[in-house]
């Protein structure tokens, strides 16, 4: 029976907390655009635009944020599976 591929064999996991934090922060936009129920109103209204555009709006920007923390999250994953520098 072949063993199945562990830690201890010098290969790492696939799944780690860093990379969870990743997928969370590639996810959240679709979940915050995908729950219209959320945000399918008009009140508050900022500066003459209805809730419902500008929390759209709000989430490009969010969404910008989170996908480049991702990326150099994922960056530094990747140099300490190399055995690099984690900066």
């Amino acid at each position: 029976m072949p063993e199945a591929p562990d830690v201890t064999q010098g290969k790492q996991p696939t799944i780690t907390p860093l990379r969870v934090v990743i997928a969370l922060c590639l996810f959240a936009p679709f979940v915050a655009m995908l729950w219209v129920s959320s945000y399918a109103k008009t009140e508050p209204v900022f500066i003459g635009i209805p809730f419902f555009y500008w929390y759209q709006m709000f989430w490009v920007l969010i969404g910008t944020a989170l996908t480049m923390v991702a990326y150099k999250l994922w960056q530094r994953d990747q140099r300490a599976r190399k055995g690099g520098d984690a900066r």
